[in-house]
């Protein structure tokens, strides 16, 4: 991500997403809604640098359309941060970051986070702007520039979740690093991984050269076409600094404290190498799972397609992808370093006890397979009003009501 080759810190944007998507709902007319719409607000990939800053411009200096309907104190509050980070990159300009399809949520709450110097702090300044009442805790709280990079099974490397899940073609408008450039870059720096939208290349060559590569896009679903599916399957996904070195990051204490209190664990819809599994890639998160006193139901919630990451998976696939990481990345050492546990580890039940799955999925699910491991399955119907998991292609998702009752009935079961 730009904001991360730039600024540095960790990546916030599935936080953001999150918090935007726990707003309360409100009369399209009302303050909230208004709130909801700038901070969900991305500049167009479509635009050229220029066209993206002039935008950019209008938010921060409070002249945009989008800031209609946003009392002031808010406007304030939020326009104060925006400006702040606009500073923070001004000052650094010599890494030539780019606006191009930048999210204002994510600016705001990494200016937030470059302020409090916390993330938990920047998580409760947004959710007291828009009224939320979740309780978000992030599983990774660190200053430090971390970013994912995956292995997949045909040994290639890929740094960046925007690399891994989205990435897009190059904008017209930006200078390809020459090819002596880029091998001197992956070869010092990033030691075999190939380069990605999250990496942070070094400032003194790219700016002698005069063709420094900027940073990358990407797109998610819906705004770009043509993405494809990973030429191999992914082996396992790991934590690396801005050097290129793997490293084993200890996860929030607060989030292995909490494991230990709630009833139930969901591993949610959403992209299975880069949002889920990055939270379970953590020393001490497997031990937490697998020895809480309270959780009485780990339930999978499967997503309603597979995408660029998962393709051709079964269920059975995502269930022993999220179980090896968990019993890997448990205890390091040298053989978790190479995805490989240094014991047997714990079942399969451990971990997931349920899996609930969409009728007319497109991937498999094996329920005798599932049931073997230990794992209850659980069918919702598709019923009203989409709200998670929609295939823009078969029109298949979840409702809330159908996941609701489902969750009540296993717990309920249980």
């Amino acid at each position: 991500m730009p904001i991360i080759r730039v600024l540095g810190g960790p990546s916030i944007g599935d936080i953001r997403s999150r918090l935007i998507r726990l707003i309360p709902i409100a009369s399209p007319r009302s303050p909230t809604e208004a709130i909801r719409g700038l901070l969900s607000h991305r500049l167009s990939v479509n635009h050229t640098e220029k066209t993206a800053r002039e935008e950019w411009r209008d938010i921060v200096e409070g002249r945009s359309p989008l800031w209609r309907g946003i009392p002031l104190d808010r406007k304030e509050t939020i326009r104060g941060f925006l400006v702040y980070f606009d500073n923070e990159v001004l000052r650094r300009a010599q890494k030539r970051f780019s606006f191009r399809n930048g999210s204002v949520g994510n600016y705001f709450l990494t200016a937030a986070h470059l302020f409090f110097r916390s993330v938990p702090s920047a998580i409760f300044l947004f959710s007291s702007i828009t009224g939320s009442k979740a309780h978000i805790l992030p599983a990774l709280v660190t200053n430090h520039t971390v970013t994912i990079a995956a292995e997949l099974e045909d040994n290639t490397k890929i740094v960046g979740q925007c690399e891994i899940s989205h990435p897009v073609k190059r904008p017209t408008d930006t200078v390809p690093p020459s090819p002596d450039h880029l091998a001197r870059e992956v070869g010092r720096k990033l030691k075999g991984f190939t380069l990605g939208s999250d990496d942070d290349e070094t400032e003194d060559e790219g700016e002698q050269t005069g063709r420094r590569e900027k940073n990358l896009d990407f797109a998610k679903e819906g705004e770009a076409s043509g993405i494809q599916m990973l030429h191999s399957r992914i082996r396992r996904v790991l934590y690396i600094n801005q050097f290129g070195q793997e490293v084993f990051p200890r996860p929030n204490p607060e989030f292995i404290n909490t494991l230990a209190t709630r009833d139930v664990l969901v591993y949610s819809v959403g992209s299975l190498w880069t949002s889920i599994i990055p939270c379970l890639a953590l020393r001490g998160v497997a031990s937490a799972i697998a020895r809480s006193p309270g959780l009485r139901a780990k339930i999978l919630l499967l997503n309603a397609h597979n995408d660029r990451e998962t393709g051709g998976y079964s269920a059975v696939d995502y269930v022993q992808a999220i179980v090896r990481t968990l019993n890997s990345y448990d205890v390091v050492s040298t053989t978790a370093a190479a995805g490989v546990s240094a014991s047997a580890g714990y079942p399969v039940s451990a971990f997931i006890t349920h899996i609930v799955y969409l009728h007319g999925t497109g991937i498999g699910v094996d329920e005798l397979a599932l049931t073997a491991l230990g794992v209850e399955c659980v069918c919702v119907q598709r019923v009203g009003t989409p709200v998670l998991g929609r295939s823009r292609d078969k029109q298949l998702f979840y409702e809330a009501e159908e996941i609701r009752e489902a969750l009540r009935r296993i717990v309920r079961d249980g």
